[in-house]
């Protein structure tokens, strides 16, 4: 346990230390209500918190388990809710989760936060100072708790924008490692959009039970603003996932452009090569026949035919002469020379 307070008439008349302290000091005070926060509780002071409160024990369970999706549910006279918090990393430019857990009930409001958001302890100190909500009971703490989260949205919103702007430059720039990072920002999205989505839900279960709770007409407006404020981010997240998804799409064709000019220049360089390669077997070829024919010439045996003929030497430098003259036109009329 985090923090404990007893208030009357938003007033805080008490701050015990221990939740026995606590049961203690608000059955001491009719008309009084217990706000606890915990972070990150034993089962046993959950289960403490149960025995005192009623509270479901699947509620409980839900609490002490964590890693629940938003929503919000009632047993019996306790609502209980679960929001995921957020908020933005600027030195990482990454998006933290938080999980909160709420259970409200006729004189008491438990919150049991698992993550480092949102900051309870600042919207406990503004209502301290501002009494006219707090003098509501619970569902006023709860409705300060959800504006709390909603706005903790905003700084998200902006980072986001920021990292999709960055995104698009690194695109024309031509940065290889763009596409993965593509990749983790849209997954941010989407788990972005898991938290706000279903706020959804449950700001229009609440304004659902206005009538049949009789909540207080200021706290009604209180939370059509939030939901306001929540429609502006879902419509902003759906305009991120249009975006990082054409984004995705223009370097994907970005990239297989460049990979195409890379095809044709090693393509250009292949056929440079080939006519090299043409120039230097045709050159090969020519000068091939006239050292054969001296190889022949070469050997220095005996008995060989021509050897003593008196034309003999004038004709074989005429025959390589016309071989290498032959080989030369034919490589000339194919173009490899």
């Amino acid at each position: 346990m985090v923090d404990a307070g007893i208030y009357l008439d938003g007033v805080r008349i008490s701050s015990p230390s221990t939740l026995p302290d606590t049961f203690r000091e608000l059955n001491k005070a009719p008309g009084s209500m217990a706000w606890i926060g915990l972070v990150r509780p034993e089962e046993t002071e959950l289960q403490e918190l149960a025995a005192e409160f009623d509270l479901h024990e699947l509620a409980v369970e839900d609490a002490v388990m964590a890693h629940q999706r938003s929503k919000i549910e009632r047993y019996g006279t306790t609502l209980f809710a679960v929001l995921r918090a957020t908020r933005y990393l600027e030195s990482q430019e990454e998006v933290e989760f938080g999980e909160l857990h709420i259970f409200v009930g006729a004189n008491f409001i438990i919150t049991v936060r698992h993550g480092h958001s949102p900051d309870l302890a600042l919207v406990r100190r503004r209502m301290e100072q501002d009494q006219t909500l707090l003098r509501l009971g619970p569902e006023a703490v709860l409705y300060a708790i959800l504006d709390t989260v909603v706005d903790g949205f905003a700084p998200v919103v902006t980072g986001l924008e920021n990292d999709i702007d960055e995104i698009e430059t690194e695109v024309f720039s031509g940065d290889p490692q763009v596409s993965r990072r593509i990749y983790e920002l849209s997954r941010e999205v989407i788990e972005f959009q898991r938290s706000t989505k279903p706020m959804v839900g449950i700001l229009a279960a609440l304004a659902g039970g206005f009538t049949k709770y009789g909540i207080n007409e200021d706290l009604q407006q209180y939370l059509r603003d939030v939901d306001d404020h929540v429609t502006q981010v879902n419509e902003k997240i759906d305009g991120f996932r249009f975006m990082l998804r054409d984004i995705l799409t223009v370097n994907a064709t970005l990239v297989a452009q460049r990979q195409n000019e890379e095809m044709k220049h090693l393509a250009e360089a292949s056929n440079d090569q080939n006519e090299e390669v043409k120039k230097i077997s045709a050159w090969a070829a020519i000068l091939f026949a006239p050292t054969l024919v001296g190889t022949v010439y070469g050997m220095n045996f005996d008995s060989m035919p021509e050897l003593h003929w008196d034309w003999g030497y004038p004709l074989a430098l005429i025959a390589m002469f016309g071989v290498s003259v032959v080989l030369f036109g034919i490589f000339r009329n194919r173009r490899w020379i």
